[in-house]
């Protein structure tokens, strides 16, 4: 089973443009997930997939890094990871899909990832860590995780309407795994209302009755979503 780990990036976030080329502390965001990502002992190669030619791919090369160009109208880094896996060598049975604004990533959670693949009956993979506090509860940024005894996810969600006591809430990570022939069918499939109500694309696969194994984790994720989310990296790396 041959893997390959793809980091979608493109240079014109809505919130934060250029935001791959940030740079923290002396490199570039894109190139800390990069190096990040290499450190993984599951991952057979990783490949930067943007839409920037000129700024971003060049800048890949400049440190490196694997990079390769895909289309600019792609809505979701999935549908981006999809068109560069066709264009890279299709003996990658699995491809992990790594948010390219999370600098922090530990190459340990995509090892914890591509173990749920482990099963044969494991068609995607996601990760999701348990929420200690009231605040990070009721952030509706920070999406929510709800899967069986089992460890399929049975909805994803950005608030929880009621709490109870004794019972564990998670955090969903936005780090994905897929089979390839998954991955090329969901990209296909229109956008469900679910997904469109919660702008949670992972709601897609379910409401098409596609299986999402959720894989526990220690490991906390730190993105940058704004300019100031910098600042907050930084002294995470102090």
């Amino acid at each position: 089973m041959k893997v390959i780990g793809i980091i979608p990036s493109r240079y014109n976030s809505t919130r934060f443009p250029g935001k791959p080329l940030a740079d923290i502390n002396g490199k570039s965001m894109i190139q800390r997930v990069y190096e990040q990502c290499i450190k993984s002992s599951r991952l057979d190669e990783v490949v930067v997939a943007t839409d920037d030619n000129f700024r971003i791919l060049s800048h890949v090369k400049q440190f490196g890094g694997k990079a390769i160009i895909t289309s600019s109208i792609h809505t979701t880094g999935t549908e981006r990871c999809s068109e560069a896996s066709k264009k890279l060598s299709n003996e990658y049975s699995i491809i992990v899909n790594i948010q390219g604004d999370e600098p922090l990533i530990n190459p340990l959670q995509i090892d914890e990832l591509l173990m749920l693949f482990n099963d044969e009956n494991t068609q995607i993979g996601t990760l999701a860590y348990k929420i200690d506090n009231l605040a990070e509860l009721k952030n509706k940024n920070n999406p929510k995780a709800i899967f069986d005894n089992e460890g399929y996810a049975t909805n994803f969600c950005r608030v929880i309407e009621s709490t109870k006591k004794n019972i564990s809430y998670y955090k969903h990570i936005g780090l994905y795994a897929y089979r390839r022939d998954i991955l090329n069918t969901i990209c296909i499939i229109p956008p469900s209302k679910n997904e469109i109500k919660e702008k949670l694309e992972q709601l897609r696969w379910l409401d098409n009755n596609y299986k999402i194994r959720v894989g526990k984790t220690l490991y906390k994720s730190y993105s940058v979503d704004i300019p100031e989310d910098i600042e907050k990296i930084k002294l995470q790396l102090i």
